[in-house]
């Protein structure tokens, strides 16, 4: 129990017991609190939390056991609060399993009688709860076992597996199947316990039968994490693949003249209850096509995942899928008809297939069907009918699959295929820069800045962008009205600009001595734009041509930092101010000789500049102004951004307290000017700047400065205080609104 614990329930009694015994009753008809108390969900949470907390004690278990405490723990299973249900069940969880943890010469016997008094009354609720076949009871009783079977790891789970397994297996019986996620989970939490996986308990057959009772929509998560398993019988994953694939065939052969569709592993067909499914309403066709495909989504890197992977057949069934949904596919059964017209328009299935395109991208495939996902992609991105989230989600898919594109042999330049499907690409990406839907111009930039990150360097795709005019248009939405575009812009023309592709550099020709260059426009951004996601990105970009020395930073890198600094101080925005500071942080470890910036609680310290140089750094860091950036932000009311000042300071001392041939050979320099600056931001006032600084008096002040506590406080979160018991048990006062003598009882 922690002290604040201690503290607080030593005055409500002193022994465990009678904690035990006062708990309960305190919310009771007669207690101090009353039932009007007792109403409120906080309260109830409180009282849980409350007997947990004695659960940490198996002295109290005794006083636990107790038929009253156990029932309002029962009951609180269904409370109309998901919080107070939840931390219920976890409730008795903990209980059963600090009851059984038993004795170190063995596991606890398997007779019911030899069992402790609490283990046989949460069982044997769970026993009562399982037989009722009532579907809030089961699902209760399924949640806890879930559970004991994940956090619990003792040699008497298989024996409570034994015991309760059989009427877990009744419930299979019925129809309909009560509670089958709930279920789901239960086989799955058993299926994964150390204890139980390697055991002969039957388990696997029972996987088996529940993969054939489930309904498609119910099956596909127990067939996913049967194929997540590790260990696991290949009959029992042939099963579970050909039940999650099952829609997808169906897809297949509605789109196929062919009597099954092929490239599927052998006995996958779309039976009649998955075709029924898929053709009985919208909604439900649209649940199970878009779970199927996050299911093999998330199969699709695994190492345990089927071998062989059918590639081929689920591209062919992302590319039909997507047909089906935009009208384009030319069905060749009445199923295949009836689909096309369910799926028509369903932007939920055609953001999860072109998800799952993505996806499909790490691996190749047949050329044809490649050549197919370029045509559909294209299809999608061209049409006017493609919802803004379709859209954003088709720019992604275009985006792996090209940059998964080969490479013609002996050629560092893109393959043909890739050049040809570029010069249809870009002028769909114009036109989507100028589009009226702000959303579509956004994912355009997004699009265009990851290309060229990736592709800048490769001359066709260089050649084709110059020719394209969108380094232009996305020059031009620096000044969009929307200022996730302006954002959007300015991350773009900065990656451009690296890789030497932004406008000027296209057409020169243009700036006619008026155009101002791209450095002053993004600092005009910075400086003026009203919303902070345009100024984030314009710092976060001058970050990167720092680190990176862009020819234009290069030329007077002082006074471009000198700046920046100056309008990151300014700025309201407490992330803008960070990032003022990560690009300090770049400029110190360039002006100081080192290669990068290392954090300065590193294992091995950076070395020490030399005195002479340091001097010189020092004071070029003071004309940038860096120092004073840096000490107000000591004391920001943003905690995030004093951390930063905190280990920018703590690492230019890291490189410079070692040497000490500044303070030696000039003696003890003036730091009152600075330690007043200080004590004024400290004070939350502003102040006058510090102007240029001697390193000496730099050196002083860092020295004096106690970095270490101050990085403790940063780092200590102030919710220590809010989450503590004591703060749950005054949230409880004032919910219910005590005074008074409650509120000494309940203290």
């Amino acid at each position: 129990m922690t002290p604040v614990w201690r503290s607080c329930w030593t005055g409500l009694k002193r022994s465990l017991k009678q904690q035990a015994e006062l708990l309960p009753g305190l919310f009771g008809e007669a207690g101090p609190l009353g039932q009007a108390a007792w109403s409120a969900p906080t309260v109830r949470s409180g009282w849980i939390q409350g007997l947990r907390s004695l659960a940490q004690h198996p002295s109290a278990l005794p006083f636990l056991a107790d038929c009253g405490t156990l029932d309002t723990i029962f009951s609180l299973q269904g409370d109309s609060s998901l919080f107070v249900a939840s931390a219920a069940g976890q409730l008795l969880v903990h209980i059963l399993g600090l009851s059984l943890q038993g004795p170190a010469e063995g596991p606890p016997s398997p007779q019911a009688c030899d069992w402790p008094v609490c283990a046989q009354k949460i069982v044997g609720h769970i026993e009562g709860s399982l037989r009722s076949m009532a579907t809030p009871q089961v699902t209760q009783a399924l949640n806890v076992l879930t559970t004991t079977f994940g956090h619990c790891h003792g040699p008497w789970m298989q024996v409570l597996w034994e015991r309760l397994s059989p009427l877990v297996a009744c419930l299979l019986q019925e129809d309909p199947l009560p509670a089958a996620h709930s279920l789901v989970d239960l086989l799955l939490s058993v299926a994964r316990s150390p204890v139980l996986s390697s055991s002969d308990c039957g388990l696997w057959e029972t996987l088996a039968q529940t993969l054939r009772r489930l309904s498609p929509a119910q099956a596909g998560p127990l067939a996913l994490g049967i194929l997540k398993l590790q260990d696991c019988p290949q009959a029992l994953r042939a099963q579970a693949f050909g039940v999650l694939l099952q829609p997808l065939a169906c897809v297949l052969t509605a789109a196929d003249q062919a009597p099954g569709p092929p490239g599927l592993p052998e006995g996958t067909t779309g039976d009649s209850v998955t075709v029924d499914t898929l053709l009985s309403s919208k909604s439900a066709c649209a649940g199970l096509l878009c779970q199927t495909l996050a299911h093999l989504e998330l199969l699709q890197p695994l190492p345990q995942r089927p071998s062989p992977w059918p590639q081929a057949p689920l591209l062919g069934a992302a590319v039909t899928i997507l047909r089906f949904c935009n009208g384009s596919a030319a069905p060749a059964s009445d199923v295949g008809g009836r689909l096309c017209a369910i799926l028509a328009g369903c932007v939920r299935v055609q953001r999860a297939a072109l998800d799952f395109l993505g996806a499909l991208a790490q691996e190749t495939g047949p050329q044809e069907l490649v050549t197919q996902v370029s045509a559909v992609l294209l299809e999608y991105l061209r049409s006017p009918d493609s919802s803004p989230t379709v859209l954003k989600k088709a720019f992604q898919a275009t985006l792996r699959w090209l940059l998964s594109s080969p490479r013609a042999p002996g050629c560092c330049d893109l393959d043909p295929d890739t050049q040809l499907f570029l010069r249809e690409l870009l002028p769909v990406l114009r036109k989507r820069l100028c589009s009226p839907c702000w959303e579509v111009r956004d994912s355009g930039l997004e699009f265009l800045t990851q290309v060229t990150r990736h592709w800048g360097g490769q001359a066709g795709f260089r050649h084709a962008l110059l020719a394209s005019e969108v380094p232009e248009l996305a020059e031009q939405l620096l000044r969009d009205p929307e200022s996730y575009v302006r954002a959007s812009a300015v991350t773009a023309v900065g990656q451009l600009s690296s890789q030497g592709l932004h406008a000027t550099a296209a057409s020169p020709e243009q700036l006619g001595g008026q155009k101002e260059s791209l450095l002053a426009e993004l600092l005009h951004v910075l400086s003026t734009d009203s919303e902070g996601f345009p100024r984030r990105a314009a710092m976060q970009v001058f970050t990167e041509w720092l680190r990176d020395r862009h020819a234009d930073v290069a030329e007077d890198t002082e006074q471009f930092v000198a700046r920046v600094l100056q309008a990151a101080s300014r700025d309201l925005d407490w992330e803008v101010r960070a990032q003022g500071l990560e690009l300090a942080l770049v400029f110190l470890a360039q002006t100081l000789g080192q290669p990068s910036a290392r954090c300065p609680y590193a294992v091995a310290a950076p070395q020490a500049t030399p005195p002479g140089p340091l001097a010189q750094a020092l004071r070029a860091l003071s004309r940038v102004r860096l120092f004073e950036f840096a000490f107000r932000a000591l004391f920001d009311c943003d905690r995030p951004v004093a951390q930063k000042s905190c280990d920018l300071l703590l690492f230019l001392r890291a490189q410079a307290t070692p040497s000490g041939g500044l303070q030696e050979a000039e003696g003890s320099p003036d730091v009152v000017p600075v330690e007043a600056a200080l004590q004024r931001w400290r004070a939350g006032e502003q102040g006058e700047p510090l102007g240029d600084l001697e390193p000496e008096a730099v050196l002083a002040v860092l020295r004096s400065l106690d970095l270490e506590g101050l990085r403790g406080a940063l780092a200590e979160s102030s919710d220590h205080v809010e989450k503590s018991p004591q703060s749950l048990l005054q949230d409880m006062l004032a919910t219910v609104g005590v005074r008074g003598e409650n509120q000494a009882d309940c203290y």
